[in-house]
């Protein structure tokens, strides 16, 4: 009877002993994802929209080489901010969806909620960010002007009285007519940074405003325009043997990730962004590109 007692004791105290380590076990377990065993990550509210869906939907650049280009043979998009996108779409476990937008249609993309953010050579400027939020800048480029050679225009004194192709929605004709201010080129009356208009805009320079780079290329080929002004990366696939860059860049272009105001996608965005400018990521997509 003594041996039956014992034996139950010892059996009980394998079965508790047993318990307690499924139940550490439990423990251990909590908070991490059942099938890969990885932490599970809490997030905003908007960024967990986007797990769910599992596509991260980006607004890119198609015809900007070393930034946003889409291959026409292949459809595949190249580029620093390609590279970008596709990080935030791994970091987030999704698959990413590429939207080629312009000047004119990136913001109205996003605020509709067709796309979730902006990598497109988008400048950052104090009037932009009291309506999206912007991330760290993750590269600086300049504006500058590019003509035909035959044009015999050198420097922003040759751009008196021409007319330049500029792309609807950006910055680069107040960016121009500032520096031709500054300058001393043309007179300042009736400039107002806040207000001004390249559509009305007459005084020393005039422009002309198209939707898409390659327009603007075929306007300068075809001398409907004068000169052709934008950031200097996006105006290299645009110069060729019979084209050269005027001597002078002026307003420096910081370019960040635009997403909507005041989401959690933003701070998600920054952190990332932040990080990857810190360990050398971002400058190593930049090398990858050719644009150092």
């Amino acid at each position: 009877m003594k041996k039956v007692k014992k034996f139950l004791t010892v059996m009980l105290s394998a079965i508790l002993a047993v318990s307690l380590l499924a139940g550490c076990s439990s423990k251990e377990n909590e908070g991490t994802n059942s099938n890969s065993g990885a932490e599970t990550k809490e997030y905003a509210e908007d960024v967990q929209a986007i797990v769910d869906r599992g596509v991260l939907r980006v607004g890119v650049k198609n015809a900007v080489v070393g930034f946003g280009f889409q291959d026409p043979l292949t459809n595949e998009y190249k580029g620093l901010e390609i590279s970008i996108a596709e990080k935030i779409a791994e970091e987030l476990g999704v698959d990413i969806e590429f939207t080629a937008v312009t000047a004119a249609t990136r913001t109205a993309l996003l605020d509709s909620g067709d796309i979730d953010c902006v990598l497109a050579t988008f400048t950052i400027t104090d009037e932009r960010k009291e309506s999206w939020d912007f991330s760290t800048p993750y590269f600086t480029d300049y504006v500058t002007v590019l003509v035909e050679n035959a044009s015999g225009i050198t420097s922003l004194e040759g751009l008196v009285d021409k007319k330049v192709g500029v792309s609807s929605g950006s910055t680069s004709a107040k960016a121009l007519v500032t520096a031709m201010i500054e300058g001393g080129f043309i007179s300042e009356e009736g400039f107002d940074p806040e207000t001004f208009d390249p559509s009305t805009w007459t005084t020393g320079v005039t422009f002309q405003q198209y939707d898409d780079y390659p327009t603007i290329s075929t306007a300068l080929s075809a001398g409907e325009i004068d000169a052709f002004s934008v950031d200097k990366s996006i105006l290299a696939i645009y110069n060729t043997d019979s084209r050269s860059y005027i001597e002078d860049k002026f307003a420096p272009q910081d370019y960040g990730v635009a997403t909507k105001k005041g989401s959690g996608f933003s701070s998600f965005v920054e952190e990332l962004i932040t990080a990857w400018i810190a360990d050398g990521t971002i400058k190593g997509f930049v090398a990858e590109n050719s644009l150092e």
